[in-house]
């Protein structure tokens, strides 16, 4: 199965986009280690993973379509 995932702030400073594909990913506990191994510095941040435009807090299962999001931490103001 092949994702897409969009990052925004300094998420997709690190990784140089805001957008790409990453093919055999089935759940959320894979999209992360298979981020940290691409992309180690992201290991040493705090984000939020949204799946379908929802924040998850636990290993979510791709079903087909999934529109994912990495997100930095919010301030407020």
């Amino acid at each position: 199965m092949q994702v897409e995932v969009l990052l925004f702030g300094q998420l997709a400073d690190i990784v140089g986009t805001n957008k790409f594909h990453l093919q055999n990913i089935p759940d959320t506990d894979t999209l992360g280690k298979k981020l940290h191994e691409m992309y180690p510095a992201l290991a040493k941040l705090s984000y939020s993973i949204a799946v379908n435009k929802k924040t998850i807090h636990e290993n979510t299962i791709f079903d087909g379509d999934a529109d994912i999001a990495l997100l930095p931490p919010f301030s407020g103001g």
